[in-house]
């Protein structure tokens, strides 16, 4: 079957590869010069299936409304004049609930654990390299209180048979010998040694040059303008360099995704937040961190990648806007300096934005959509990088007629209700 897919990010290209691999004949198309040069980027570096959460839960509404008042707050909302906009954050709040929250995790956990498992498979066959390391993710606690409420996130991971550690401040700092120096701003930690780290531009990179040993063909620099529909089915996507025909379609478009499908009638929850991160020369490796530290208070992760320190985070919502903040570069520095005040050289740290393609419940959309042959790979959010090499199986299973191995329902468009249409 001949597969076009949309997107040569991280979910494109581990697309594109496991299609390939499964004997399909795959192009991609991608405005951008090369692969992984937008969201994928700079990303924070983590693999985190442990870490898997929606950002919407219970006593979000009241902690966003912190986070707004904070200098270093993880979050900032520019109001647009945009309908979308508005209705995300309305189904957003509608799953601040905790029976949504359990149930959204669950889906959440179930993508993340599988694909990390795919992953260690992919990098026992091919041997790709990319910063990797595989020493587990640090959740730190400044505060008790943030220590009483991981008992609900710990009982997910109970549930999914994920493991963990629940730290002290003396735990955390032999996890993380960098933190000795730091121990009593630290209250406690939970620790999921099953977590990896990496560098995800570098990943998506290589991966592409193993995709085109296989036959996948790589087209950038094109614009793409529409899908072209014909009944029931995409009849080509039009672009820059004209009419692309194929049997099945896939959407990795990221955050553009819903702007996309809307010209044909879908309705993708799916809104942009932007991130920012700094990348910063290791100077005193002994005070750097081992693997991914998530300073809890600010939402800010900070991960060795090889001879550098990755941090990234903060959320703002500003639609579309790729323009650099100095505020939300100031709590990166803030966190990586409290934390690790001798890893690296923050003067010569470079900044960088991307948008992350949130839905309104955090897992993702993978798998078919109201027309036969087209699907989408969107809406992973900040677990882009987690998610990749699972949700990439399980759509090249389901456009190939097979059954993925993990149960992939409730990825679907179907569960916002209808049939996904407008």
């Amino acid at each position: 079957m001949k597969v076009v897919v949309l997107g040569s990010g991280v979910i494109g290209v581990t697309t594109a590869y496991f299609l390939a691999k499964a004997g399909h004949d795959v192009t991609v198309i991608d405005r951008q010069p090369g692969p992984g040069l937008e969201t994928s980027f700079a990303n924070a570096g983590e693999i985190s299936p442990g870490y898997a959460s929606p950002w919407a839960g219970p006593g979000v509404p009241m902690k966003a409304i912190k986070w707004l008042t904070m200098r270093h707050g993880p979050l900032v909302i520019r109001p647009k004049l945009d309908p979308a906009m508005w209705l995300w954050m309305l189904q957003t709040l509608r799953n601040c609930t905790s029976a949504r929250y359990a149930r959204n995790k669950g889906r959440m956990v179930r993508l993340a654990e599988y694909s990390r498992d795919v992953l260690r498979e992919l990098r026992r066959d091919t041997n790709i390299a990319y910063d990797n390391r595989a020493q587990g993710t640090l959740q730190l606690f400044r505060k008790q209180a943030q220590v009483d409420a991981a008992a609900s996130d710990i009982a997910v991971l109970r549930d999914y048979g994920v493991p963990f550690e629940v730290l002290d401040a003396n735990g955390c700092a032999k996890a993380e010998p960098a933190l000795e120096s730091v121990r009593g701003k630290i209250a406690g930690g939970l620790r999921l040694p099953g977590d990896e780290t990496g560098d995800c531009q570098m990943f998506t990179a290589k991966l592409a040059e193993l995709a085109a040993t296989l036959g996948v063909q790589f087209r950038y620099g094109i614009t793409i303008q529409g899908l072209v529909t014909e009944g029931n089915r995409i009849a080509s996507v039009a672009t820059g360099a004209g009419p692309m025909l194929a049997d099945a379609f896939v959407v990795a478009l990221g955050s553009y995704s819903p702007l996309l499908v809307k010209r044909i009638g879908i309705a993708l929850p799916v809104f942009p937040v932007k991130g920012y991160s700094i990348t910063l020369p290791i100077t005193d490796p002994a005070g750097a961190p081992e693997s991914t530290v998530m300073d809890e208070s600010y939402k800010v992760a900070i991960t060795r990648l090889g001879d550098r320190i990755r941090v990234g985070g903060t959320a703002e919502l500003a639609g579309y806007s790729l323009a650099l903040d100095p505020a939300r570069r100031s709590t990166l520095d803030h966190s990586v300096s409290d934390l690790f005040p001798r890893g690296g050289d923050l003067s010569k740290a470079t900044f960088w934005c991307g948008l992350r393609p949130m839905t309104p419940d955090g897992a993702p959309v993978v798998g078919a959509t109201p027309y036969a042959n087209l699907y989408l790979n969107t809406g992973h959010g900040t677990l882009g990088w987690t998610m990749a090499c699972g949700s990439a199986r399980v759509l090249a299973d389901q456009i190939s007629g097979r059954t993925p191995d993990i149960d992939t329902s409730e990825l679907r468009i179907a569960r916002y209700g209808g049939s996904g249409f407008r």
